[in-house]
């Protein structure tokens, strides 16, 4: 991959597993912009947000603005590391649009990490309150139940990545 191409840094993995801590990690060591779903969701809905088909709209509507928003960056040349989940084959699909109509290149980061330990921090994270939502362990189940595995066939470059 030439180090001149831009690249769209992808994340996939369960709640809890890491995703934002390597995006910001990655961020850092590649100077890259990172642009974080849940701080944008958290500012533009405060309080909105109570179940999964608020999310579900709520990140719909920053889809549809932030789209078009990484392409151009990406179509100026700037790697973006973009820490919104690619758990589901549908966001997949929507990242790999965006990777086609920039001409990017991607690296789609997979965090496999046991469901124990991601319930594990997520009740850690919800103790110390520094993150913008605060799912349930019955939120956890629900959502992980929507989890699909990337794979090769997909087409994206998927790197196994590890938080620590």
């Amino acid at each position: 991959m030439s180090g001149n191409q831009p690249t769209l840094h992808l994340f996939c993995g369960k709640i809890a597993a890491g995703k934002s801590t390597l995006a910001a990690r990655i961020s850092a060591e590649e100077r890259s912009l990172l642009i974080s779903e849940d701080s944008w969701l958290s500012r533009l809905y405060p309080g909105e947000i109570i179940c999964l088909e608020d999310y579900i709209r709520c990140s719909a509507r920053l889809k549809e603005v932030m789209g078009p928003h990484v392409e151009a960056l990406l179509c100026a040349g700037l790697s973006v590391v973009l820490d919104f989940p690619a758990n589901t084959l549908q966001q997949r699909a929507w990242l790999r649009g965006l990777c086609e109509a920039a001409g990017a290149a991607h690296r789609l980061y997979y965090l496999d990490v046991p469901d124990a330990t991601c319930k594990a921090r997520l009740r850690q994270r919800n103790l110390e309150g520094t993150h913008g939502f605060a799912p349930s362990d019955e939120d956890f189940d629900l959502i992980t139940a929507y989890f699909v595995p990337p794979t090769r066939n997909e087409g994206f470059e998927i790197i196994r990545g590890e938080v620590g």
